[in-house]
């Protein structure tokens, strides 16, 4: 059952999966290592112009499953998707000094060489080529505390299924599968592979193919 639009969606490792679903908790990470050099910088000068000690983040997707996200978020066999509850995800950050949330905006270079932007903007902008991420950002800040990560309660129920990377090897997927549905209150959570790269009801189909004269 498709849940785009009620969910975002958080892809990271199976470590950090397992780490989520044992402390009921979502942790936000310094950027520094972050892979886009453009949004890395403008995390620095954020961070550099409000004088923070801290700015950490954690960024989701909006929007629906695709090959790219899994391609750059969760490349690996240990990959691992998990779909929190919008609503109640949202309300839990909502009032938190210090936080902040938003989809991310995506502008073209154009514009922002007539248009720049305001500081306190910079950590929910990205270059125009990142707008199929559909990405939804939770930034953490602080001008007292030092710190590289901040952790935050999920609140209950909110996780909705967890999806193991569609490069898992299938003799493993049972296994793991077990495993997380034996740490405390994920015995009730869907969990299952992903079939992006392999759909037994897409291929499944060519025995129907039409064969045209062509």
């Amino acid at each position: 059952m498709s849940s785009s639009g009620k969910t975002y969606r958080r892809y990271t490792n199976l470590a950090a999966a397992i780490h989520m679903l044992q402390t009921k908790q979502i942790t936000l990470l310094s950027p520094e290592k972050w892979d886009d050099g453009n949004d890395r910088h403008f995390m620095e000068i954020y961070q550099a112009k409000r004088k923070l000690k801290t700015l950490v983040a954690i960024c989701l997707a909006k929007d629906a499953d695709t090959y790219g996200h899994w391609r750059v978020f969760s490349p690996n066999a240990d990959g691992v998707c998990i779909l929190l509850k919008k609503d109640p995800l949202i309300e839990a950050f909502n009032g938190i000094p210090g936080v902040r949330h938003g989809e991310v905006d995506y502008k073209e270079i154009t514009l922002l060489r007539t248009q720049p932007p305001a500081v306190y903007d910079l950590p929910f902008l990205k270059r125009w080529p990142y707008r199929p991420e559909g990405e939804y950002r939770v930034i953490y800040e602080s001008q007292a505390e030092e710190s590289l990560a901040k952790s935050f309660p999920v609140p209950e129920g909110c996780i909705h299924q967890v999806v193991l990377s569609p490069w898992m090897p299938e003799p493993l997927v049972e296994s793991v599968k077990t495993t997380l549905k034996s740490i405390r209150g994920c015995e009730g959570i869907s969990m299952y592979q992903s079939t992006l790269i392999k759909n037994q009801l897409w291929t499944s189909l060519t025995d129907r193919a039409i064969d045209d004269g062509r």
